[in-house]
């Protein structure tokens, strides 16, 4: 459960990966306000580096956190499953006979118009064959 209520503040990377990927129009006119033919392109800081990131192994220290066992993964992810169950608008006992029977006549009409379909199909290819 503390893992529903903890959230990400990424509004921060966010705000600065939109200033470091501003327009190219906003960086002219800065630094061009007159908008003259001289044409400046900043490149975007992603762009900069084209070869493969290499990630240096580290070793683990005996002070790490340890990953949760199976054991506790799963009694976690069963207490967040009732906190989620209890969020639930349950249709009442109406409604689901209402949907119930609805999908039945449904069925009934569909298999009805496949069986005559089915029916006049076979016997045109038997005409044909014959």
């Amino acid at each position: 459960m503390g893992r529903l209520l903890k959230k990400k503040d990424s509004g921060k990377q966010k705000k600065k990966k939109e200033n470091n990927d501003s327009g190219v129009a906003s960086e002219t006119s800065k630094n061009n306000p007159e908008g003259a033919s001289e044409n400046i392109l900043k490149v975007p800081s992603t762009l900069k580096s084209f070869g493969p990131k290499k990630t240096v192994p580290v070793a683990k220290s005996s002070t790490e956190k340890k990953e949760p066992n199976f054991l506790a993964k799963s009694i976690q992810f069963l207490r967040e499953v009732k906190v989620e169950l209890k969020k639930v608008t349950w249709p009442s006992k109406k409604q689901t006979m209402g949907s119930t029977l609805v999908v039945l006549v449904l069925v009934m009409i569909i298999s009805l118009f496949l069986g005559i379909v089915d029916m006049g199909l076979s016997g045109l290819v038997r005409v044909v064959l014959q």
